[in-house]
């Protein structure tokens, strides 16, 4: 793939993003599977933004649940980037954030310790600090969300915003919880952890594995997005979504997340 092509698709996804104009897909540049081109744009919006001052905060899991793959046409997890200008918990999200929104719940981890070197799910449980309840709104540059593996990977993971709720009992087996998500108060999404790559600890086992090879490791400090525990969700202008995390009969966390309402 060469450079030439890699920097077009690139420049057709900020174009995307600096007009708050979707676009066409890009796999007609990188093809719909080539995961090494979808990565290497990737890398050059990330590097954009950063040098527009964004400040990388974490990373985010996508395609864990079998059933937004089969949402989205793929059949594999991907990864993005988080930047801190992603965080809105606590926060009411503007209509000028995002472009097509649609909501997942998860359960996000902070990481206390760096993950590189031998890796395995016990390195990974002793690397997290805390666990929590979380909302990612995923979006999509790319027009009415027509896109390949390829594409979602070029396009930051179709990565949008974040909201951290509740933290989660220390200790909690983050394979054995549930998952309900309601949106103003109707039932929109359900799913259990399992349902998460078999447990969402396995989900951040294959991204450390996955970073570290890659010369990137996980770092202490970051947020990971562990992927969703059920379908994602559109979202419209005045929307509450509220996702709670339910182990046996308890509730355990909470994440709630409101959309402004359209102002016009």
């Amino acid at each position: 793939m060469s450079t030439d092509t890699i920097t077009t698709a690139a420049r057709r996804l900020l174009t995307a993003n600096d007009l708050r104009s979707p676009c066409l897909p890009v796999r007609d540049l990188i093809g719909p599977v080539d995961v090494t081109a979808a990565y290497a744009v990737q890398q050059l919006l990330t590097q954009d933004r950063i040098e527009r001052g964004g400040v990388v905060v974490g990373r985010k899991i996508g395609l864990t649940n079998r059933i937004v793959q089969q949402q989205l046409g793929v059949d594999r997890p991907d990864f993005g980037v988080l930047f801190a200008d992603m965080d809105y918990s606590g926060r009411a999200i503007p209509c000028t954030a995002l472009l097509q929104p649609k909501v997942e719940a998860e359960i996000a981890f902070v990481l206390g310790e760096d993950l590189d070197g031998e890796l395995t799910i016990d390195a990974v449980r002793r690397a997290i600090a805390s666990s929590h309840a979380a909302i990612e709104v995923v979006d999509s540059r790319v027009a009415q969300w027509d896109i390949s593996y390829a594409d979602t990977v070029a396009d930051n993971a179709s990565a949008g915003v974040y909201v951290l709720g509740d933290r989660l009992p220390s200790g909690v087996d983050s394979s054995s919880v549930r998952m309900s998500m309601s949106v103003n108060g109707e039932p929109a999404s359900s799913g259990y952890g399992t349902d998460c790559l078999g447990g969402p600890l396995n989900a951040v086992l294959w991204l450390a594995e996955t970073a570290r090879d890659l010369g990137e490791p996980l770092r202490a400090g970051h947020v990971i997005l562990s992927g969703a525990l059920g379908p994602m969700v559109p979202v419209r202008p005045g929307d509450h979504v509220e996702a709670r995390i339910v182990l046996g009969e308890e509730t355990i966390g909470t994440a709630i997340v409101d959309f402004e309402p359209d102002p016009r």
